[in-house]
Parts: structure tokens; C-alpha cells; sequence
């Protein structure tokens, strides 16, 4: 059969009348907002089967089933899609015209079918399973119904392996679950589920189809969200989450909401708010600003008025206008964010909040303005060092000029001196201007080996690998950090570049820093070379296992000196006080770092130096 282009089934999906298509079929009666009727899959005489019109979707309280119109012809009449999307289209009034067909079945099927068993599993899971009872007292306490959000797909995926026997009686093969990112396989080979014990919500592509899940973590542990990694079918910096569903409203209004989380979007979208959307766990990248400047060019930015959500707000702005959008940030109430200004007032309370929004250079300047930084000369150039990005990023001419004139206004610098510095990069420090050498760093002491020892320091590599993993891929700043700090690194360079990174994000992999030492120049050039070699199918393995060793190197290092000291160790009652703090390391370490005492333990058998092993 011939290709169907996206966007047609795009246009298809727009203008199909759900609850006209649908109800030729099943017998609809109003119910509030929705329409809901007998369900004809399990062939139920209660209305218990509901149509979402604002949605274009439809759900059963019941068997669950669920999807848009175009699933409603594939599950009812066993269509394959392209045949439902023509049979909509002729209802609809849409012609398709032919074009070549594709040679051959699509090659992702495959994954596409994997993602969809195992989000209709764990959207089970989290409506019948015993063991969803947290997610479920979890959705309470924020006031969520479970019944409001059954039929978005939230899900629950447990701990243990019921995900794998699901996908096994399903016929799902094990390759397959690995290469759609819902399985990890660990050092020793075994496969265990992605995501356990998280409430998830499901990622869709444009054309409705699940292709990953955010998870929400709801016991003690990190990451608090995990995303699907990047797969074929999958890619978290050029997706939007929510697009699919908001893409009918944000043309209706001609302007979108972009806010920082999946809850945000949640919330919003139960109160009748549609044109909201989300980066995945993100900041905005350059390639989700354009996907969201195919539906509009106005954006208002919904982020928190906290520092980290300020600085998201400002990189996402500018990323914004570099695609051409009018931005506009909306302050929220000091100590809300968009989930707990609608809990608490509905979405009029969200709608004089947006009502205020302003423009995002505006935003900047009276944030300066509040702080002092226009009053003297000092504090003026650093205010203007943070108002020039945003002006060479405004693309569009009217914008820029009206941003150039506003700021000359407010700093008395004139507008050509202005257009001036707007039209060069920033420049590199020269090299007088750096130190005469590397500072010396009592952690990096700390860390080297012994004299004669022939081993590495513990996380040398691990600190490389991270930075050279955040340089190829900058979107996955926001995980990262959540579990490494900056005093976690040893190498003096390393450590300088992730606290810019923490500070700027992208922006200091994009562009050389202007206030770096030389030798941490060097060091980014090193790394914007080595980032082109990561092999970013396996990015969310590299980062893991960098993360990991880092967070196990104080304990790693401790264990390596008890060993040193019984080795030294003269007096029995010595020995034995050093074996127990030895046997408790070693056991902390067994427990919560199994990969790294494996290695480890790996590496003292191969060196054949075990003083304490008949005690051990």
C-alpha cells in the first residue's frame, strides 16, 4: 500500500469527529463533557465506554481499551493503519492521494508493537495491580482520580520480572525489548525491567504512537525520573511531551504553553488547558523549539520562579527566538509552580497568571532592574553581558531591533554600540589573561595511588566519560545533576567545565566559554573532539556507569586504604579493629555499588594480594 506523509495523517487525525465516527457504530449519549456508551470490545451493556471529544480519543472503564479514531477502525473492523487512516480520510472528507510505496515492512514495527504491549501492560498494572497501591495513594495525595487519567495511559511498572513473563507470553522477544529501551541487560548478562516500582507516563511521536515512558520514581532512590533512552523510534531532545494531543489546540489558539514537567502538563491538561507542553526532563533544545515552531510562533514559558527555573526559562527563550518565536515568560506566585497554582485555583488562577506574561527580554530586565544591576558601571556591563545572548538570538528582524532599542534605553549604552557587540561572538580569554599553571587540589591529592602501585585513580576515567557523554549530549544535564556535584570531581579542568555546564548548560558545549583558564580551554577543545566518537545508542549505559563509579569512589577509596593499613598491621588487635571496618566497607560497597565491588574484588584476585582473606 502507499505511503502516507505524516503530515497528512496529521491533517486526517485534526478533522476527524470522534465522536461522529464512533457513534455510527456505538450508541453515544452526552455525559458532561464526554460521550459515553456500551463498549463494543468487550461487548458491555453499561455505559461504561466513553468518547473524548476534545481529545479525539476514546477509553473503557472496563477492558481498558483505548486509542484514537484511527485505532477505533483497527481494533473494531482489524484494519492494518494505513487503511484506517484512508478509511477516516474518506469519512472525513480528506483525499489521499497515491504515492510509491515503501519495499518493505517498516523496519521499526517491530519496536513500535513492543512499546505499545508494554504500555497497554502497565496502564493495567496501574488500574488492577495489588502492587500499584503506591502509584495509586500517590496520584491521591497530589488530588489526581485515577479515573481522570486511565485513559491519558499513565501505567505502573512493578518491581520483579512480571514485565518480563508479560512480554514473554506476548511473544515480545528479548532483543527486541532491548533495542526499544524497556529492558537493561547487567554485567553478568541477566535482563531486568527498565523501569520498577515508577508511575509512568507514556511519550508519544506525532502520529499518536507510544514510543517511550517517563518515569516517576515513588521510593527512596535516584534517579526521581527516568526517561526511555535514546532508541530508533525514540530521541527525548527532539520530542515535545504532550505534542500529539495539544497540536489541535495550540493552532486553536495560536500559542503554546510550555512547561517543565510531566505533571505540570497533567494537571494543566485536567483542567480543561490543552496547548501545553513539556520538554522531556530537558532543558528545550534546538530541535524541540523548531518542532514546536511548526504549530505556532508564539510561546509563553510556564517554568518555576526559582533560580533553576529561571535559568531554564532564559535557555529556552533563547532558543525560542533563534527558531523565531515570540516568547513570553509568566511569573508564577512565589512558591507555586503550574501543578499547585491549578490544584489550588483551577485554571482561571493559571489564566491571570498567563494573562500577565511579558516578554522574555522584559522578564530579563526587570529581574536586573530588582537586583541593583543597572545603578552602577560594574554591575552594568555584567547586566548587559546577560542581555547580549538574548538579543543575538532574536532571528527575527522586528524582534531584534525593538530588543536593541529597549536595552539602550535602560543601560545608556547606544544602539550602534549595541549592534555592534550583538553582531560578534564573545570572545575567548587570551592566554595572559589565564593562570600561570593548574591550581593544585587537595581532592585530586587525595585521589592519586600510591607511589609504585600501577593503578589509575579510582574515577579518572569515570570523570572523563561523563563530561565527554554531556558534551555529546547536553540534554542529559538535568539527570545528571540531580546525582553528581561538583565537588565530586577531582580533575581540576573536568570539574570547572561541569560547573559551567551547571550553570549555562548547552550553551558552554555550543560556544568556548569566555572565562576559562587555559588549560580548562584545552580541555574543552579535548572534549568537543572526543563527544564526536560516543556511541550514542549506549549514552544511557555510559552515563550510568560513570555516575555509578563516582558515587562509589569515596567508599571504593576508603576500602582500598583499610586494606593498605592491615596490610601494614602488626598487632593482632589492630588486625582485627581493621577487619571490621574492612568487612563494613566491603559489605556497603557489595550492597549499594555491586558493579564496582565486582570489579573490585575482580581486580584483587587478578593481583593476587589478599592480606585479609582468611578473615574476610
Amino acid at each position: 500500500m502507499a505511503m502516507i506523509p505524516d503530515e497528512l495523517i496529521e491533517q486526517v487525525r485534526d478533522a476527524a469527529d470522534a465522536v461522529a465516527l464512533i457513534g455510527e457504530t456505538v450508541e453515544l449519549k452526552r455525559t458532561g463533557s464526554d460521550y459515553r456508551g456500551p463498549c463494543p470490545f468487550h461487548g458491555g451493556t453499561h455505559r461504561n465506554f466513553a468518547v473524548i471529544p476534545r481529545k479525539g480519543r476514546f477509553y473503557c472503564y472496563v477492558c481498558h481499551e483505548k486509542g484514537d479514531v484511527f485505532s477505533y477502525f483497527m481494533k473494531r473492523f482489524g484494519m492494518d493503519y494505513p487503511t484506517a487512516v484512508r478509511e477516516v480520510a474518506r469519512r472525513t472528507g480528506i483525499d489521499i492521494p497515491e504515492r510509491p510505496a515503501r519495499s518493505g515492512p517498516d523496519p521499526h514495527e517491530p519496536l513500535f508493537s513492543a512499546v505499545s504491549a508494554a504500555q497497554d501492560w502497565f496502564a493495567r498494572q496501574l488500574v488492577e495491580s495489588k502492587d500499584a497501591e503506591p502509584a495509586r495513594s500517590y496520584l491521591t495525595s497530589r488530588d489526581v482520580a485515577l479515573e481522570a487519567v486511565a485513559p491519558l495511559g499513565l501505567g505502573y511498572s512493578p518491581a520483579g520480572r512480571a514485565f518480563l513473563a508479560a512480554m514473554e507470553s506476548l511473544g515480545v522477544e528479548e532483543p527486541v525489548l532491548l533495542e526499544a529501551g524497556l529492558v537493561v541487560r547487567r554485567d553478568d548478562g541477566s535482563i531486568i525491567p527498565r523501569f520498577r516500582s515508577r508511575l509512568l507516563f507514556p511519550i508519544h511521536d506525532l502520529r499518536g504512537r507510544v514510543v517511550g515512558f517517563g518515569g516517576r520514581l515513588l521510593g527512596p532512590g535516584e534517579p526521581k525520573y527516568l526517561n526511555s533512552p535514546e532508541t530508533p523510534i525514540f530521541s527525548k531532545g527532539r520530542m515535545l511531551y504532550n505534542l500529539q494531543a495539544a497540536k489541535p489546540a495550540i493552532r486553536r489558539e495560536e500559542s503554546a504553553l510550555v512547561v517543565e514537567g510531566y505533571f505540570d502538563v497533567l494537571r494543566l491538561s485536567l483542567a480543561g488547558v490543552e496547548h501545553v507542553v513539556a520538554p522531556l526532563g530537558t532543558a528545550l533544545t534546538g530541535e524541540q523549539a523548531a518542532l514546536l515552531r511548526r504549530y505556532t510562533s508564539s510561546v509563553t514559558l510556564l517554568y518555576d520562579s526559582d533560580l533553576a527555573g529561571l535559568r531554564a526559562t532564559f535557555r529556552a527563550g533563547d532558543e525560542l527566538l533563534r527558531h523565531g518565536a515570540r516568547v513570553r515568560v509568566a511569573t508564577m506566585p512565589p512558591g507555586e509552580d503550574p501543578d499547585t497554582l491549578v490544584r489550588a485555583g483551577g485554571a482561571d488562577a493559571l489564566a491571570s497568571v498567563v494573562a500577565e506574561a511579558i516578554d522574555v527580554m522584559e522578564r530579563k530586565i526587570q529581574l536586573l532592574e530588582r537586583r541593583g544591576w543597572f545603578a552602577g558601571v560594574e554591575h552594568r556591563r555584567d547586566a548587559l553581558d546577560r542581555l547580549l545572548p538574548t538579543i543575538r538570538a532574536a532571528t527575527d528582524a522586528i524582534t531584534r531591533e525593538l530588543y536593541l532599542s529597549l536595552v539602550a534605553e535602560r543601560t545608556g549604552v547606544s544602539r550602534e554600540v549595541l549592534e555592534r557587540e550583538a553582531a560578534e561572538k564573545p570572545k575567548a580569554p587570551v592566554a595572559a589573561s589565564a593562570p600561570a599553571g593548574p591550581r593544585s587540589d587537595p581532592r585530586a591529592e587525595r585521589a592519586r595511588p600510591p607511589q609504585g602501585s600501577g593503578r589509575a585513580p579510582f574515577g579518572q576515567t569515570a570523570e572523563r566519560e561523563l563530561l565527554r557523554v554531556l558534551f555529546a549530549a547536553p540534554d542529559w544535564l538535568e539527570q545528571v545533576r540531580e546525582e553528581i556535584t561538583s565537588d565530586m570531581l577531582n580533575n581540576n579542568e573536568l570539574r570547572q567545565l561541569y560547573e559551567k555546564l551547571l550553570d549555562v548548560g548547552a550553551a558552554a558545549v555550543e560556544q568556548l566559554p569566555p572565562d576559562l583558564p587555559e588549560e580548562t580551554q584545552r580541555a574543552w577543545a579535548r572534549l568537543k573532539e572526543a563527544a564526536l566518537t560516543v556511541n550514542r545508542p549506549n549514552l544511557d549505559k555510559m552515563v550510568e556507569g560513570a555516575v555509578q563509579q563516582l558515587r562509589a569512589r569515596p567508599r571504593v577509596l576508603e576500602y582500598r586504604e583499610l586494606r593498605r593499613r592491615l596490610a601494614a598491621a602488626r598487632d593482632e588487635a589492630s588486625k582485627g579493629e581493621l577487619v571490621e571496618q574492612l568487612n563494613r566497607v566491603a559489605g556497603g560497597l557489595r550492597r549499594d555499588f555491586p558493579v564496582e565491588w565486582s570489579k573490585e574484588s575482580s581486580h584483587r584476585r587478578n593481583a593476587g594480594t589478599n592480606p585479609a582473606r582468611q578473615r574476610e
